[in-house]
């Protein structure tokens, strides 16, 4: 595929997305403390995703973590909720877009309108899937754009080639797939979702879900799906950078993240091949399966050996 008019010599920037699952407090506020300190990531996604009845947990770490990332000389990104249904979650939105000094991750479509025309990025959980609505994020302000998913490579050349936000694209962890107004882990433990007693704190990174032949098939993390399969993109990185896409994200999950960004670190530069690193991946995250089928066309717990 030809190069893209964008410069794939521009350095690799790496996104640390917003812990999706629920962790205690304490374990979270060290894992960002360890990934300041430790970890080559150059950007950190920080805020509730999933569920708004975690958030009163981490928000007293919260200014502690922004400062010691900062310190670190990380980028700090405020991740919004990934669906807004109340009046106190709208309102946190609001005060959320008010924040001075911080990027917003927009992941519903109400935030984008919040933001005012400010400078913004569009979350992975927002549907990007053509050059339209990529404009139209533009024109509202996004300034960067983590890709759904879904998308194949020919879809993530044509939004690349653009003039408009800075493409990002998920490339470690298992995946987002949706959102729902419905709790699926509480009533896998007959609990309704207003008596959930919080018990998708149980599965570290979700909870494995099969099919009635006992095939692994999704995960659920609350009221959000995921992919059982985790997303592996080291084989693809050298195309995706060709296409002019610099920036990958790293879904957090509970593995050593600072060895799996330096993994995706030395990878894109050139320092280990992908077939090593893909390696060293599997031993870094034993219970992982990993897929990269979307990608290359083709559904998405496939894994097809990529040309390097």
């Amino acid at each position: 595929m030809a190069m893209n008019k964008r410069d794939s010599l521009s350095p690799v920037r790496l996104t640390l997305g917003p812990v999706l699952f629920n962790w205690k407090p304490e374990k979270l506020r060290d894992f960002y403390f360890r990934m300041a300190d430790e970890s080559c990531v150059d950007s950190v996604c920080v805020g509730e995703v999933v569920c708004s009845k975690r958030t009163p947990f981490f928000t007293p770490y919260l200014p502690e973590v922004i400062e010691r990332l900062q310190a670190a000389g990380k980028e700090v990104i405020l991740s919004s909720l990934a669906l807004i249904m109340t009046a106190r979650e709208a309102e946190q939105a609001r005060e959320l877009t008010m924040t001075d000094g911080l990027l917003v991750e927009a992941n519903d479509v109400s935030v984008v309108a919040m933001m005012g025309g400010k400078p913004f990025v569009a979350g992975p959980l927002l549907n990007i899937y053509n050059e339209g609505t990529l404009a139209y994020l533009h024109r509202m302000g996004a300034t960067r754009a983590c890709l759904p998913a879904e998308l194949p490579e020919s879809v993530i050349a044509t939004l690349a080639a653009g003039d408009g936000p800075e493409i990002e694209v998920q490339s470690f962890g298992r995946l987002p797939l949706a959102i729902s107004a419905r709790c699926y882990h509480a009533r896998s433990r007959n609990l309704a979702k207003d008596g959930c007693q919080y018990v998708c704190a149980e599965d570290a990174d979700g909870m494995d879900v099969d099919t009635l032949d006992d095939d692994p098939f999704l995960a659920v993390n609350g009221t959000q799906t995921m992919s059982y399969h985790y997303l592996g993109l080291l084989a693809e990185l050298s195309a995706l950078r060709r296409l002019g896409v610099n920036r990958f994200r790293l879904w957090p999950h509970d593995v050593d993240m600072v060895a799996v960004a330096g993994l995706f670190r030395a990878a894109a530069d050139g320092l280990i091949d992908a077939e090593e690193a893909g390696q060293r991946l599997t031993e870094l995250c034993p219970r992982a399966e990993f897929a990269n089928g979307y990608f290359h066309g083709r559904e998405g717990h496939a894994y097809v050996q990529a040309e390097v």
